[in-house]
C-alpha cells in the first residue's frame, strides 16, 4: 500500500479582508474500512470545516463526509509518523500524509483554522457576547441557588426564625433603654426641683411652721430631706415586668431554635455522607455501564479503525478478518496482472555441486538437505495423516492441521507435473535472487544480507501487509543443491532449501512481526526417448516437484482464515511459478 498526500495553501493562507482563513486541500489517504483499507481521498479545509471527497474532479458531486472542527481533537499516531487521527465525539477519521512533513502541515492548519474561528480560545467569549455568557452563568447560579433552598428549607426555616427573635430582641432592648432614661432623667428633674423649694421655705418660713413631712427631725439635731418616689405615669406607662418575662421568653426561643439548628446540621451531615455513598455507587455503576458499551460499539464493523490489530483478543470477529483478508489479496492479484512483464531474460545457469559449499552453516544446510530428501519424498499414505485439500489436474496439494498455543503450524506439501521444463531451471528459478521479484508478488522488498557461498545465501525479505495481519518479515538462507542419484536408473534430483537463521544485521523490529519458515522445493526430471534419432526436445521431458512448505506466522490470526488463505495461495503459486519458468525457458537450450 502507498499512501499520497499533496496540498495546496500555506500558513499564510488567510483572507487580507476578513482575516479569515481561506480553503486548504489536498490528498490524504483515509481508512474506509476492513474490507477496503486506506483509499487516497481530496480533502478540504475550509471555514472550520474538514470535507472530504472521493477525488478533486468530484468536488462538482457534493463531498462525502464532513467534520466541524470546533470541538475536534487533533490526535498524531504515537508509531505511525505519517497517520493522525480528528474525533468528535463518537466520530473518528484516520488519515495518513505522504510524509512526516505533510503531515505537520496539516495539524497546524486545522489548529490554525480552529484558532481563527474563534472556537476553543479566550477571545470565543468576547466574539460571541459576554454579556449573554454572564447573564446565563448567573440564570444558572439562580437557579442553583433556589434548588439549594429546596433542599435545605428547614434549616433555613428555622434561620429565619432566629433572625425575627433577633428583631424582637433589638426592640426590647431599645424599649428598655428608654425606660432606664426616663428614670434617669425623671429623678434628675425631681431632685433638683426639691432642692429650690427648700431653699425658698428656709428664707420665708421658720423651721418649726414647715410642712409635716418635708424634714425629720433626727435625734443628734440634724435634719433628714424625705421625698416621694416617682410615678410610673411619668414614665409613659410602660410594664417593666412584662418587658423582662418577654425579655426571657425571647431568648429561650433563640436558645431552643439554635439547639435545633445543630441537631439538623448533624442529621443533614449523616444525610449528605449517605448520598454521597449513594453517588459514588451511581458512579461505578455508569463508569461499568459505559465500559461495557464501548466494547460492544466497538465490535460493530462500523466502528473499528485500522489500530485494530490481530491477536486472541481481536475484536474483529473471523468472517471480517476472512473477508478483509480475501479483498487484499484479490488487490494484489489485480496489481500483479497490470505488472506482470515478459520482457526479462533467461539468466545464466551454472552447473554446482555441494564440493564447493563451505561455510559456517555448512552442517546445517546438509542437514537441512538430509532430512528433505529422506522426509519430503515419502508418500503422504500411512499415518501420517495427510488431507487432500486441493485436486487440479497433476497438481495435489495435503495438509497436516497443527496447532500450537493457538498459532496455526499447518505443514504443507504439494506434488506437481510440468512439461517442457527440467528440475535445474524450475530450482535455479526459485534459488537466484536475480528473478525474485518477476515471479513473487507477495514480497515488498528484500535484500542479501550476506552471501555463504556460489549456492548458499542469507536473504531477508519483507511481505506485503495483508490486511488485518500484521506485516511479516522473514529471515532465512537458502540453498541451492544437485543431489546424485544412486541408481543409474533413477533421475538426478535438484533441491532448494531455505529455513530461518539468525543474523546480527537483521534483527527483529517492532515494525514486522518476524515469522519462521523451513521450505523446500524438490525436482527431478523424467524424459521420454524420442522417436528414431530425433534430439530430445522439451517436449520428451517433465519435472516431478514436491513442495514442503512449514511455516510459523509468528503471530495469531484465526485459524480457519489461515488455512483458507493457504488453500487459496499455495496452488496459485505453483501454477504460476510453474507457468513462469515455462515461458522463460521456452526456446532456450535445455539445461539438466
Amino acid at each position: 500500500m502507498s499512501e499520497k498526500s499533496s496540498s495546496s495553501g500555506s500558513d499564510e493562507d488567510v483572507d487580507p479582508e476578513s482575516g479569515q482563513p481561506v480553503e486548504f486541500g489536498g490528498v490524504l489517504s483515509k481508512w474506509t474500512n476492513y474490507i477496503h483499507g486506506w483509499q487516497d481521498r481530496w480533502v478540504v479545509l475550509k471555514n472550520n470545516t474538514l470535507s472530504y471527497y472521493k477525488s478533486e474532479d468530484d468536488r462538482e458531486y457534493g463531498c462525502r463526509g464532513s467534520l466541524c472542527l470546533s470541538k475536534a481533537v487533533i490526535t498524531p499516531h504515537e508509531f505511525d509518523e505519517c497517520r493522525f487521527d480528528i474525533s468528535v465525539n463518537d466520530s473518528v477519521w484516520y488519515l495518513r500524509a505522504e510524509d512526516p512533513e505533510q503531515r505537520l502541515q496539516w495539524i497546524e492548519s486545522i489548529e490554525f483554522h480552529k484558532a481563527e474561528s474563534g472556537y476553543g480560545s479566550e477571545t470565543s467569549l468576547r466574539r460571541h457576547g459576554s454579556m449573554l455568557s454572564l447573564t446565563s452563568a448567573a440564570s444558572a447560579l439562580s437557579s442553583a441557588s433556589t434548588s439549594s433552598f429546596k433542599k435545605g428549607h428547614r434549616l433555613r426555616e428555622k434561620l429565619a426564625e432566629m433572625e425575627t427573635f433577633r428583631d424582637i430582641l433589638c426592640r426590647q432592648v431599645d424599649t428598655l433603654q428608654k425606660y432606664f432614661d426616663n428614670c434617669a432623667d425623671t429623678v434628675s428633674k425631681d431632685e433638683f426641683q426639691r432642692d429650690r423649694e427648700v431653699e425658698e421655705d428656709e428664707d420665708d418660713f421658720p423651721s418649726s411652721t414647715r410642712p409635716n413631712g418635708e424634714y425629720n427631725h433626727n435625734n443628734n439635731g440634724s435634719k433628714e430631706k424625705l421625698f416621694s418616689p416617682a410615678s410610673p405615669k411619668s414614665m409613659n406607662g410602660i410594664d417593666f415586668k412584662g418587658e423582662a418575662i418577654t425579655f426571657k421568653a425571647t431568648t429561650a426561643g433563640i436558645l431552643s431554635t439554635l439547639s435545633h439548628c445543630i441537631e439538623l446540621m448533624v442529621k443533614r451531615e449523616d444525610s449528605w455522607q449517605k448520598r454521597l455513598e449513594r453517588e459514588l455507587e451511581k458512579r461505578r455503576r455508569v463508569e461499568d455501564a459505559y465500559k461495557s458499551a464501548v466494547y460492544e460499539l466497538k465490535k460493530k464493523t462500523h466502528y473499528g479503525g485500522p489500530d485494530y490489530e490481530e491477536g486472541p483478543n481481536s475484536l474483529i470477529n473471523e468472517d471480517e478478518f476472512f473477508d478483509a483478508v480475501e479483498a487484499a489479496l484479490d488487490r494484489q492479484d489485480k496489481i500483479e496482472e497490470q505488472s506482470h512483464s515478459h520482457c526479462s531474460s533467461l539468466s545464466s545457469i551454472e552447473l554446482v555441486s555441494a564440493s564447493d559449499d563451505i561455510h559456517r552453516f555448512s552442517t546445517q544446510v546438509e542437514e537441512m538437505v538430509q532430512k528433505h530428501m529422506t522426509y519430503s519424498l515419502q508418500d503422504v499414505g500411512g499415518d501420517a495423516n495427510w488431507q487432500l485439500v486441493i485436486e487440479e489436474g497433476e497438481m495435489k496439494v495435503y495438509r497436516r492441521e497443527v496447532e500450537e498455543n493457538g498459532i496455526v503450524l499447518d505443514p504443507l506439501k504439494a506434488t506437481h507435473a510440468v512439461k517442457g521444463v527440467t528440475g535445474h531451471e524450475v530450482c535455479h528459478y526459485f534459488w537466484d535472487t536475480a528473478v525474485r521479484m518477476d515471479w513473487e508478488t507477495t514480497i515488498e522488498n528484500f535484500n542479501v544480507v550476506e552471501t555463504l557461498s556460489d549456492t548458499a545465501i542469507i536473504v531477508y525479505q519483507t511481505h506485503k501487509r495483508v490486511w488485518p495481519a500484521s506485516q511479516r518479515d522473514v529471515l532465512y538462507l537458502s540453498a541451492i543443491r544437485k543431489i546424485l542419484a544412486t541408481n543409474e536408473n533413477d533421475p538426478d534430483t535438484w533441491l532448494v532449501c531455505n529455513f530461518s537463521v539468525d543474523h546480527d544485521n537483521a534483527q527483529p523490529t517492532n515494525r514486522c512481526v518476524r515469522a519462521k519458515i523451513n521450505v523446500a522445493m524438490i525436482c527431478q526430471t523424467l524424459v521420454s526417448p524420442p522417436e528414431g534419432d530425433k534430439e530430445i526436445n522439451r517436449d520428451n521431458i517433465l519435472c516431478k516437484i514436491t513442495y514442503v512448505a512449514n511455516v510459523n506466522p509468528g503471530g495469531w490470526a484465526p485459524a480457519s482464515v489461515l488455512r483458507a488463505v493457504a488453500k487459496r495461495e499455495y496452488p496459485k503459486f505453483l501454477k504460476r511459478f510453474t507457468s513462469y519458468v515455462q515461458d522463460k525457458t521456452a526456446g532456450k537450450p535445455i539445461l539438466f
